[in-house]
């Protein structure tokens, strides 16, 4: 806890390296390991990142480099390709303060706890690199490959302790058979906490064939999470015409993504079929959705024939029913916090940081949040820490209700698992 606050951090990442990712590999995936050559990308280590100090492999599947500097012509322009660099490879600025230890993102989970307690944050909910949601484009026997060893790797990185250290269930639309067995087998492990559905390019949300995947959701009580990644597959809404440039195409991917998906959740009738299904977003900011739910109700009722007559209560309605949840980003500060609080009410915003990325504030990142109470309130604050994401989250043991599992010893603290 922080200064008698319960924080639960719902966007923090894992990478992992391709090297780390493959040990939990089976034979299916082995024998198919010279097909991931052409996505493969070796990266030089950068310090105080939580990555490994000698170089490690990561899957580029196609990401689109973002090229264009605004205001010049357009020049000779990179295309995407398989294994190339990403996007912000070399291009952001490092906010954080202190340096994680080396290999959280990969395979130092104790190490990572001891991360966590310098911010004072007791659950991290860990999202995998953009190779994840790229993998859409992949064959899909092969991307099912690289999920069952996801979901190992997870299994072993959280049990460090695992009221503290919460995973995502992959979720893959080509395949909701597949999605939806897999998280009926998995719901009953301490580590998970939500379902990311992968969605391949042009496949909606709300399609009536993704209906096994949130079947076996609902059943379990687990809640739909959706992090955006703007330049690998499935890319975004408009990717084509954002004029590439990286500026613009970043501003734009993480809202455009959010507002979508919220959108064909709340008008399709998901959350009357899935009563136990919730909505919430990562990464996507959070000042938008008080404008887009607002704006959202009102062309349902202005504009006919594009939602079921049986459909049961306005998106502003669902909202304030607790089945829609926003991560925030601290840039937005809290003045625009305030004014969706005002909106929408207290019980949505949830705190997030992007640990260790370079956009996180490591080590004064809590806070820096925390330090909003003053013109959000003690009680806004208080929910935005952690109590809702209690609330969204499918946390089976929580860090102040239940004793820590025995430690496991480990010769240095800032050495692998």
């Amino acid at each position: 806890m922080r200064n008698g606050y319960r924080v639960v951090d719902v966007d923090t990442h894992v990478t992992p390296s391709l090297e780390v990712l493959l040990r939990y590999a089976d034979k299916g995936l082995l024998d198919r390991r010279d097909e991931l050559k052409p996505y493969t990308r070796t990266m030089t280590p950068v310090a105080g990142r939580g990555h490994p100090t000698e170089p490690y492999d990561v899957l580029r599947v196609n990401p689109r480099p973002y090229k264009r500097v605004a205001g010049m012509k357009d020049g000779e322009v990179e295309q995407a390709g398989a294994g190339k660099k990403g996007a912000l490879e070399g291009r952001v600025e490092n906010l954080a303060k202190g340096k994680p230890r080396d290999r959280i993102q990969h395979d130092n989970s104790h190490g990572r706890l001891l991360d966590m307690d310098i911010e004072g944050v007791d659950i991290n909910v860990l999202i995998p690199a953009p190779w994840a949601p790229g993998s859409t484009a992949l064959d899909p026997e092969l991307s099912l490959g690289l999920y069952r060893a996801y979901h190992d790797y997870q299994r072993d990185f959280c049990s460090a302790d695992p009221r503290r250290l919460k995973g995502l269930i992959l979720a893959p639309g080509n395949d909701p058979q597949w999605a939806a067995k897999t998280i009926r087998e998995m719901a009953g492990e301490d580590w998970v906490s939500a379902v990311w559905p992968l969605l391949p390019e042009g496949l909606p949300v709300d399609d009536p064939d993704l209906a096994p995947i949130f079947e076996a959701m609902d059943e379990f009580n687990l809640p739909l999470l959706h992090h955006s990644f703007f330049y690998e597959p499935p890319y975004f809404p408009g990717y084509r015409d954002i004029w590439d440039n990286p500026v613009v195409a970043r501003t734009a991917a993480h809202v455009w993504g959010a507002q979508r998906l919220i959108s064909y959740v709340l008008i399709s009738g998901m959350l009357d079929r899935y009563p136990n299904l919730r909505v919430g977003t990562v990464e996507t900011g959070h000042s938008w959705l008080a404008h887009w739910i607002v704006r959202l109700t009102s062309q349902v009722s202005y504009v006919k024939g594009g939602v079921r007559d049986d459909l049961k209560h306005t998106p502003l309605e669902y909202v304030q029913m607790g089945k829609v949840f926003c991560a925030i980003e601290a840039h937005e500060g809290p003045q625009l916090t305030k004014s969706v609080i005002d909106v929408l009410g207290e019980d949505v915003l949830m705190y997030s940081s992007d640990f260790p990325h370079p956009e996180c504030m490591f080590p004064d990142h809590t806070d820096h949040v925390l330090a909003w109470q003053d013109t959000i309130g003690e009680s806004a604050t208080r929910k935005l820490m952690g109590d809702n994401a209690v609330k969204y989250l499918r946390l089976l043991t929580t860090p102040w209700d239940t004793p820590a599992p025995a430690a496991s010893p480990v010769a240095d603290e800032g050495a692998g698992r």
